[in-house]
């Protein structure tokens, strides 16, 4: 028989009258998401990134660069700017065999692979330690570079009297977008692809605008190149020439930075990772090669000079969009991308050096230092 005189349940118990979590935990919630379950087998899949959105999440590092190595690279020429025609060939090349070499290092390396743990495979462990601590090193310069190109796109075009809040407002995003990485990659890739997605679609229309703008006029670039070229010549010589072509490239080499992403991350990558890895690393390749090269090469078609407070490529876009209709709005949105861009690649740099290469290189660090642990004995 059942107990008729059971005590009735605690109305305080029941789902209705639970008491709220305190607000540091909604407040965690809100912005960083709900704890993963470690326990689910299926969470891998669910976070893993196919091919369009590993682009995207590891492709705005490498594609970022092509914001200040072009530019870079083209301001070392100073007076023979008609040498960028060739840089802009030489970078795509170059884009193209570093692709190439990582591509073979993701098959020999599927659980992911970049400079520390390949040297420290195939080489040694002290020979990773080099490699790894001059990682750290181009790690922090790369940030550091892409905040500043950061700002400057950004400010590009606002008044020269706005120019001091440009440190205040980058310190503001980079604290901005690191909540969203701490999300989870699948979701800060998603919530970041709009701006990926305007980066790529205004620099296809910058391009190939600028480019096919001055066909008509490419008899006069032509002359004017060849006109350019020999009087360089008789200037500084065929050594000068090779010497100040060999500068200017040297210092566009910030161009190459973030390829070697799609190695490294190989672990978020959506089976099989061998052959989403290699062709994320072909759309990467691609869309470097063509934008840094294209840049370069619409610099001398459009006689791009040095303008206070503005970027090359802010100077540019105003060139090819003076008296376009919308042509205000299409700088602003170049820009802002631009700007936006450069900032998540240098959140993504942050990410990887905090997480992957600081614990690693220590580790190896400590081995070269003092050896590895010597076994217990057993009594």
């Amino acid at each position: 028989m059942t107990d008729t005189h059971a005590p009735a349940p605690d109305s305080s118990q029941t789902p209705n009258n639970q008491e709220k979590p305190p607000l540091l935990n909604r407040t965690k919630r809100i912005l960083f998401g709900k704890p993963r379950d470690l326990s689910d087998k299926s969470i891998f899949h669910r976070i893993a990134l196919l091919p369009f959105l590993a682009w995207v999440g590891l492709g705005a590092d490498g594609l970022s660069s092509s914001s200040y190595g072009p530019e870079e690279a083209f301001r070392t020429l100073g007076d023979h700017a008609y040498l960028a025609l060739g840089l802009g060939t030489m970078t795509a090349i170059t884009v193209f065999l570093i692709a190439a070499a990582y591509s073979k290092l993701i098959e020999d390396f599927p659980h992911g692979g970049g400079g520390y743990i390949v040297a420290s495979k195939l080489l040694s462990p002290k020979i990773g330690v080099i490699s790894g601590s001059a990682l750290l090193v181009d790690y922090v310069m790369t940030i550091t570079v892409s905040i500043a190109s950061a700002g400057d796109a950004l400010f590009s075009f606002l008044p020269l009297s706005y120019h001091a809040w440009k440190l205040p407002v980058v310190i503001l995003t980079v604290v901005a977008l690191t909540t969203i990485n701490i999300r989870g990659v699948r979701e800060s890739v998603l919530i970041l692809t709009p701006i990926f997605l305007a980066f790529i679609a205004t620099h296809i229309v910058l391009i190939l605008g600028g480019i096919f703008a001055h066909v008509p006029e490419l008899p006069a670039t032509v002359q004017h190149v060849s006109t350019s070229f020999n009087h360089g010549f008789a200037a500084l010589g065929l050594g000068g020439m090779f010497l100040l072509f060999i500068h200017a490239y040297s210092m566009g080499g910030g161009t190459y930075t973030g390829i070697e992403a799609v190695s490294n991350g190989l672990p978020i990558m959506q089976e099989p990772r061998v052959h989403t890895a290699k062709r994320t690393m072909l759309y990467m390749a691609i869309s470097l090669a063509f934008t840094a090269s294209g840049l370069l090469v619409c610099y001398v078609l459009w006689n791009v000079g040095i303008e206070s407070g503005k970027t090359l490529n802010a100077v540019l876009v105003e060139k090819v969009t003076k008296g376009i209709p919308f042509g205000g709005a299409f700088v602003i949105l170049t820009l802002i991308s631009e700007g936006a861009l450069l900032i998540v690649g240098a959140t993504g740099r942050e990410s990887w050096l905090t997480w992957h290469w600081i614990p690693g290189c220590l580790g190896s660090f400590r081995l070269y230092l003092i050896g590895s642990p010597r076994p217990m004995e057993s009594s």
